[in-house]
């Protein structure tokens, strides 16, 4: 009798929860056109917008990258993009989707991050998600994926869900992580009205493989493209101790909705997620955090993946390898230990 294709299995079962999760989740929100959602941060000369106000587009060039910010702060909301990444060889280019108040708050600033990691072509794609509360860049909470499919064939969702409870980030309208605040985090769940940034930049002494592949500019311009923006949240000035009066309100309705709960279907995608695609989580690195920080919740199934450093093991007898389905292809990926070292 024929040997159960497993890796078949677990696409098939990703897909029907993927579908499940799609029709349930109520992601309804309206889109922000561009010329009144964001503005320039940097790069006015690599920032493209179309007609249609739905589209915009930075560019990186060996001159400079670019980026763009929203044109309000928000206390708290639902912050999401379809963004297409940079196709070919993108290794040492970094594309950040991400909340903060740092212009704001320089000292003691909060901060959710979804960064892209570059890439070199017919590898699969690497990101990460963190976050940090009232200046705590000395906790990070970092986790690295790699994605289960191609970013530059089409354009993906990506999302933001915060909360005054929860932290939950979406690709696809699919949960991949949830933080839920603990009082002992203290000032390091992020509180203070944040904007959204977008950008791309040059950050070859790092991003790719620990800076191992550097950014190659016979391959520019870089081209990253955004469309059908949300900026859902209660606009907000962080120096203005009043805040709106529809603001609790508004709040109180983003907790109530289908993103702020995580239901038992889309918790089992997540968690396959997570021990198929997941490759470093500081909840598991005890090299770095002797005691895991107050949020972490410990799954046995992943703390058996993960060694001490909080990455994915590394046997040394088979090199064990993953596979992932690339443009209806499959490609593997040697899981090596040293594989992004920072």
């Amino acid at each position: 009798m024929d040997k159960p294709n497993h890796r078949f299995t677990f696409h098939l079962l990703l897909r029907i929860l993927l579908v499940h999760i799609l029709s349930v989740s109520g992601f309804d929100f309206s889109t922000t056109p561009f010329s009144t959602g964001v503005s320039t941060l940097f790069g006015e000369s690599n920032i493209f917008r179309f007609k249609d106000d739905r589209k915009l587009q930075l560019h990186l060039n060996q001159y400079t990258g670019a980026g763009f910010k929203s044109s309000e702060l928000y206390d708290h909301g639902f912050f999401s993009a379809k963004i297409k990444l940079p196709p070919d060889y993108s290794a040492g280019i970094v594309v950040a989707f991400y909340t903060t108040n740092q212009d704001v708050f320089p000292k003691t600033h909060d901060e959710l991050d979804i960064e892209f990691l570059g890439n070199i072509k017919g590898k699969p794609w690497r990101f990460q998600t963190n976050v940090y509360g009232n200046g705590s860049t000395n906790r990070g909470r970092e986790e690295r994926y790699y994605l289960w499919f191609d970013p530059t064939k089409s354009s993906h969702s990506y999302s933001i869900l915060w909360t005054n409870q929860t932290i939950i980030f979406y690709v696809d309208d699919f949960p991949i992580r949830e933080i839920v605040k603990k009082e002992e985090m203290g000032g390091d769940f992020p509180a203070k009205p944040m904007a959204l940034y977008a950008t791309i930049w040059d950050a070859s002494d790092w991003a790719t493989s620990g800076g191992k592949y550097k950014a190659n500019y016979k391959f520019a311009p870089f081209v990253v493209e955004f469309t059908d923006l949300v900026l859902q949240g209660c606009k907000a000035d962080p120096l203005e101790e009043v805040v709106a009066e529809d603001c609790g309100a508004r709040r109180d309705q983003l907790i109530a909705s289908d993103l702020s709960t995580i239901g038992e279907k889309q918790r089992l995608a997540m968690r396959r997620f997570r021990a198929k695609y997941m490759y470093y989580s500081y909840c598991y690195d005890t090299q770095r955090y002797p005691t895991p920080l107050p949020e972490c919740v410990i799954d046995t199934e992943l703390r058996q993946m993960l060694n001490e450093k909080g990455r994915a093991k590394f046997d040394e007898r088979r090199g064990r390898r993953r596979r992932f389905r690339n443009g209806g292809q499959f490609m593997e990926v040697k899981n090596d230990e040293n594989q992004d070292d920072d």
